[in-house]
């Protein structure tokens, strides 16, 4: 590293674009939407730089219209798992010890291609294989994605920086060298972010690691434009090799691998627990003692004191259960309204969520779309019929859907008498709201129950006026959100200001998007240069 000669431009909040009617930036975004939904694309693997075909071809299928063929992916088979293992290991050696500068060039590059030259494809492909609205899209593949690579760049430049004391004495120089991992790492990424796909990759990458990446089947419309993007942006072959292949065989060549030496995830709490367990049992077969990240479910949390705002505390529960769906990590899905609040609160929220309109995220007007896939639209309808069924849960708002054309689930609110009914405590990751009405006076003991209920502890949020209630919550619900909010939803964390991450069963709390994640992917080495050494073994305490 090449201390004090570089200094990397500080990094900023991608501003987010509005899409008004009548802008430069919505039509250009349909245009662009229009032009990728005629068409059919064909996404190949990527290893060693080059685009792998098979021939075993699946179609690409947008959740909102499951008809229409925007394309087909290459399906490939074990050997190509052995293929970008071999890759990623060979171009090691030449990526690690490239220049800082020049890796920070390459990922700053990329970020103003997200922002720049590939914003509305990159957008365009996330509503199209995601069904995102374009403002999530925005917010999410554009603007988080170049706000990683920005960001990311900086923290690793000020990672570099620092260095030890050298000591009281002279005649000595103390340093650390920032190793990357070694062997190589492997990313598993989920379908609901595109911006978490680009950064579990390349802020290993950043460090110096070369990476084996997986991405879910349900994203691989916006993970071909990205791998387009880090082409483009001069990533060089091997550094990160884009497979699609199944799961279980590929966790099986991967875990097993001697040189197996990380795994970024994200993705559910099971998988990821059984992922953990087999690298342990697997442990006497690696080089080193292998990195785990992972960031996984959550039962995410409104808890409202009687002194908040209802029609503040029901935007929240709307924006916060509702926006994509239902589908982010930190999507509200259980709330705790005192029954002072409840009849205002019940009001408000019934006229906003009645108002929502539903479909294509190609008509603007949509506040939500569909549904990933349909195995998720059959787990959420099996859990709003049951609902309708029990004695102590109302359905209130919603409870229809309809897969004849796209996976559309209605935003739908549940009404329990029950605060460990199943809704309460299952992480559904859908467009299901439930809520337990509680005594307003019984505030200490809704707080235990909000803490107990649940074994993750990804967001929540704490709605009062009363600073002396607010103080309460917030030192006991210290242990059940990574990421907390006082007065908003629980949703729509920042790279830069608010680094996301969940503990308990909800991950190993490595905040992406900050320098404690950064740190899980290098290896330091102190050094110590003596400049005149010794060349007497004996002490004074050893005269006489």
């Amino acid at each position: 590293m090449e201390k004090g000669f570089y200094k990397v431009p500080q990094a900023k909040n991608e501003p987010v674009m509005a899409y008004k009617p009548g802008s430069e930036e919505r039509a250009a975004v349909q245009a662009q939407y229009d032009k990728m939904w005629s068409q059919q694309v064909e996404i190949p693997m990527v290893i060693n730089g080059q685009r792998i075909t098979t021939g075993n071809l699946e179609r690409v299928l947008p959740p909102h219209d499951h008809q229409q063929n925007v394309g087909s992916f290459h399906m490939g088979t074990a050997q190509h798992v052995h293929d970008a293992i071999e890759a990623s290991l060979n171009a090691k050696e030449q990526w690690e010890n490239l220049s800082w500068s020049n890796r920070s060039a390459i990922f700053l590059k990329a970020a103003d291609l997200v922002a720049g030259k590939y914003r509305h494809k990159i957008n365009a492909a996330t509503m199209i294989g995601q069904s995102k609205t374009i403002f999530q899209a925005e917010i999410d593949s554009a603007c988080e994605l170049a706000d990683f690579l920005r960001f990311n760049v900086q923290y690793a430049t000020e990672i570099y920086d620092e260095q030890p004391y050298t000591g009281s004495g002279e005649g000595l120089w103390n340093r650390v060298d920032y190793r990357p991992l070694e062997g190589f790492t492997f990313a598993i990424t989920p379908f609901n972010f595109t911006a978490i796909a680009g950064n579990l990759t390349t802020c290993m990458a950043m460090m110096g690691n070369t990476v084996v990446w997986k991405p879910s089947l349900s994203q691989l419309y916006s993970a071909h434009v990205l791998m387009e993007i880090f082409e483009e942006a001069g990533i060089p072959p091997g550094v990160i090799n884009m497979i699609i292949t199944d799961p279980q065989e590929t966790a099986d060549i991967v875990f097993k691998h001697p040189d197996f030496a990380g795994l970024h995830f994200t993705g559910s709490t099971e998988v990821f627990k059984n992922i953990w367990q087999t690298i342990g049992n697997n442990i006497h077969t690696y080089k080193t003692y292998p990195r785990i990240v992972g960031e996984t479910g959550g039962k995410d949390f409104i808890m409202v004191h009687k002194s908040a705002k209802a029609k503040q505390v029901a935007t929240a529960m709307t924006r916060g259960a509702f926006e994509f769906q239902g589908q982010k990590c930190s999507a509200a899905s259980r709330a705790y309204i005192p029954d002072n609040l409840w009849p205002a609160v019940k009001e408000h929220l019934t006229q906003q969520v009645e108002s929502i309109k539903m479909g294509s995220p190609r008509e603007f007007e949509n506040f939500m779309t569909a549904v990933i896939h349909e195995g998720s639209f059959d787990k959420l309808a099996k859990y709003i019929d049951q609902a309708k069924a029990d004695a102590d849960a109302e359905i209130v708002l919603g409870g229809n859907y309809d897969k004849s054309k796209g996976w559309f689930v209605e935003p739908t609110v549940i009404v329990t008498t029950n605060p460990k009914y199943t809704t309460m405590e299952t992480e559904l990751f859908g467009p299901v709201l439930t809520v337990y009405v509680y005594p307003a006076e019984e505030y200490d003991a809704t707080l235990t129950l909000v803490d107990e209920t649940s074994p993750y502890a990804l967001t929540g949020a704490l709605f009062s006026a009363d600073r002396y209630a607010l103080e309460q919550g917030i030192h006991a619900l210290r242990g059940c959100a990574g990421n907390f909010y006082v007065n908003d939803k629980p949703t729509g964390a920042v790279v830069g200001q608010q680094p996301f991450g969940g503990a308990r069963a909800s991950g190993t709390n490595d905040k992406a998007g900050s320098k404690q994640n950064l740190y899980r992917w290098i290896s330091p080495r102190l050094i110590k240069e003596t400049y005149d050494a010794p060349t007497d073994y004996t002490y004074p305490f050893m005269e006489k």
